[in-house]
């Protein structure tokens, strides 16, 4: 019976992600919001008891399928960003500094703050600073209101150049999504190094292998997939095999699978190699049309597991997951949701470029950015790794805490991502009446 309803599930979330986009187009609500809502009514319902929906009984299938879902969503988020990184260019780089304040000094800090919050109220220092981690990772799966749209292809390279710098505010937020979820990695492996209690692997181990050495492993293997992939696409000698021409978009699963495979077996991050793969096919024929046939079919499978994920994650939410849920969780979500992470990500981007530099934000676009840190799908990945690595990990109140902060996150960015968003294109647009 449960692999039956895992299959009506599956056939609700394929039905639902072919209907949503459209039906709740001008809609006060989001599909995630509605997903969410909709499983917790199923799990209302008489379902047939031993269903495979206990996170500790459940562990891995929970981190296979959210891992699936963050490295298609994150190649998804690296085909839409038109935005070029040239590590030779100043220029580009500046163009990217919203990004790496929000990940040097944003994300440290919101990690930092919640785990300290975590110890005050009564955690483990592991368990505290494993919620930190866990919850530090905006999300590239749930914040599609408040990211870039896709990828330009216009054969114009003046308009194609005027369109990357049209909105800040999304590109900050998809940029940095894209990158601080393998940017969580190093802080998840100090919170089970801490678990261990071993003072020389924090010194010699943490920040020589898991900060620096497999976040360079990571990214290179990405490059290094994308450019063999992007040439074989775009450039090969042999026809048959510029799959550019053809207009092949499964080639963008091959990408993503390869790069994350090649990314981890290197004991690399395999979230960085799959968007640095992305980035790279992406800067390789940065007009090519092929670019918006892969992002498409990406897009289509990240709704689909993206609806999958979230109906279960609904369910679970009314047979138990939120059992161990106490004050103390409450408050964790609702600090990081409303003061935490907007305050961490206010103080980022308080050093502005000059007026004329590119990547600068304007006041309201700043207040934005800050605020919305949607926390979602990764979350869960983290914290199911986390517990297959340390016993410790393996507690209810984590899944309660954690289940909690990502349906208030749902909630509230979901609700106040439309309203705000197109104020601020009113502002741009030079038009405040509207």
């Amino acid at each position: 019976m449960a692999a039956d309803l895992v299959y009506l599930v599956a056939g609700l979330s394929l039905i639902l992600a072919v209907v949503l986009p459209a039906v709740l187009q001008r809609a006060p609500v989001t599909s995630p919001m509605l997903l969410i809502g909709l499983g917790m009514l199923l799990g209302l319902t008489p379902l047939p008891d031993g269903l495979p929906l206990d996170p500790q009984d459940n562990r891995a299938a929970i981190e296979h399928v959210t891992e699936l879902t963050v490295i298609v969503a994150l190649m998804g988020v690296g085909l839409a960003i038109d935005r070029p990184l040239s590590l030779r260019r100043r220029a580009s780089w500046s163009a990217w500094s919203p990004t790496w304040r929000l990940l040097g000094v944003a994300m440290p800090l919101s990690i930092a703050a919640v785990a300290l919050l975590g110890w005050a109220l009564g955690a483990a220092p592991a368990v505290a600073l494993l919620l930190g981690a866990v919850l530090a990772p905006t999300d590239p799966v749930l914040a599609s209101d408040v990211q870039v749209g896709g990828p330009s292809v216009t054969e114009d390279e003046e308009d194609a150049e005027a369109e990357t710098e049209s909105d800040e505010v999304r590109f900050a937020l998809t940029s940095e999504a894209g990158l601080n979820d393998g940017l969580a990695f190093p802080f998840v492996y100090a919170a089970v190094l801490l678990a261990g209690g071993s003072a020389v692997d924090w010194g010699a181990r943490w920040v020589a292998w898991e900060l620096l050495g497999k976040v360079l492993i990571g990214v290179l293997a990405g490059i290094g997939v994308g450019t063999v992939l992007a040439r074989v696409a775009f450039r090969s000698d042999h026809p048959a095999l510029r799959v550019a021409d053809r207009g092949e978009p499964l080639f963008a699963l091959a990408a993503l699978l390869t790069a994350y495979g090649l990314g981890e077996v290197a004991q690399g991050y395999g979230f960085l190699a799959v968007f640095a793969c992305a980035m790279t096919i992406r800067a390789a024929e940065r007009r090519h049309s092929y670019h918006r046939d892969m992002h498409e079919v990406v897009e289509r499978l990240e709704r689909l597991l993206t609806l999958f994920v979230l109906l279960v994650l609904g369910i679970a939410l009314t047979r138990g997951l939120l059992g161990a849920l106490d004050w103390r969780g409450v408050l964790v979500g609702v600090a990081l949701v409303a003061v935490l992470r907007p305050a961490a990500a206010w103080l980022a981007l308080a050093v502005r470029p000059a007026r004329e530099e590119p990547g600068r934000l304007l006041p309201g676009e700043r207040v934005a950015t800050a605020f919305f840190g949607v926390r979602g799908v990764g979350s869960l990945y983290y914290l199911a790794y986390a517990g297959g690595e340390v016993e410790a990990f393996q507690d209810d109140w984590l899944w309660s805490s954690v289940g909690f902060t990502i349906v208030l996150s749902v909630v509230v960015h979901g609700a106040l991502a439309g309203p705000v968003m197109r104020r601020l294109e009113c502002r741009r647009a030079g038009d405040p009446a509207r």
